[in-house]
């Protein structure tokens, strides 16, 4: 009975704190809307501040809503019955349109930039954020080439997978740096006049946009950096031998489509029989993703 508990207690915190990371993260979505629309010249394509101001809806919309939600995608517990490999296409998808919306928001900061003979490139919000970037596209086509595609050995997977883990959450955190010192820049620059140091509407507003970003990511950090919500392995994947054909249980990841048989009260998230499973499928260097 007390493991019941335990185990009911971990999935009811796990979706209390799924239920508040989308909803902050909505929220925050919201606010970038509510911040141009309002206070701000709203979304246009021309050259000028409305064009500008799709820069920071689409970064906290893809950038930082959509790459939290890829980040903890495997973490699902009503998902660990489908295929791994669906996991990872959805995985794949969501940092996919991340990283076209980042790319849109660059170029609207750019050709905003050049418009208005303004210099590109000078302060550390650009630096932090061109990094991030870089960095994520490198992630990406990566994650692609060596954990979607069918051709890397698993020795060599399993090797890299803690970096790709780590560089995943290093990029989230330093997006999240970066949009924060991107909110101070812009409000310094565009309350000169009214005086940002005078707490106006938009000032008080936009800070809560940026303490809003913070908790979505400490929410984000906090449920992928938990062990016991690992995605357990497949039970139908054997154990491939370092030297063997397939690699990393492709024909079981092929089979396990569907997801609709996937039921509730089979996922349990201390259950230590999963654990001790994990802990052997780790050692021998088996496992494919968080």
């Amino acid at each position: 009975a007390m493991r019941g508990a335990r185990n009911m207690e971990g999935y009811g915190l796990f979706l209390a704190l799924l239920g508040s990371a989308l909803l902050v993260g909505f929220v925050s979505v919201v606010f970038s809307l509510v911040w141009v629309f309002r206070y701000r010249e709203g979304l246009g394509w021309d050259g000028g501040s409305a064009e500008f101001n799709w820069h920071p809806v689409l970064i906290v919309t893809g950038f930082v809503f959509i790459q939290g939600i890829a980040i903890i995608v495997y973490r699902l517990p009503w998902t660990w019955k489908c295929s791994k490999l669906l996991m990872k296409f959805i995985h794949a998808g969501l940092n996919t349109i991340a990283m076209i919306l980042a790319i849109v928001s660059m170029v609207a900061v750019f050709d905003f930039h050049n418009a208005r003979s303004i210099p590109n490139m000078y302060s550390l919000h650009s630096w932090v954020g061109l990094t991030a970037v870089i960095l994520y596209s490198l992630q990406l086509f990566l994650g692609f080439a060596i954990f979607l595609l069918p051709f890397a050995p698993v020795p060599l997977r399993a090797a890299l997978m803690p970096i790709h883990i780590y560089s995943g959450l290093l990029i989230f955190a330093t997006v999240i740096a970066s949009a924060l010192m991107g909110i101070t820049e812009k409000l310094i620059f565009a309350l000169s006049s009214t005086g940002y140091s005078l707490s106006p509407p938009e000032g008080i507003f936009v800070n809560c946009l940026g303490l809003l970003i913070v908790i979505f990511g400490a929410l984000i950090l906090w449920m992928a950096s938990r062990p016991q919500w690992k995605r357990p392995p497949d039970e139908n994947a054997k154990v491939q031998q370092p030297n063997g054909g397939a690699p990393e249980g492709m024909e079981a990841e092929s089979t396990m489509t569907d997801c609709s048989n996937a039921d509730k009260s089979d996922v349990g998230f201390n259950s230590e029989a999963a654990r001790k499973r994990n802990f052997k499928l780790d050692e021998a260097g088996q496992r494919s993703t968080m």
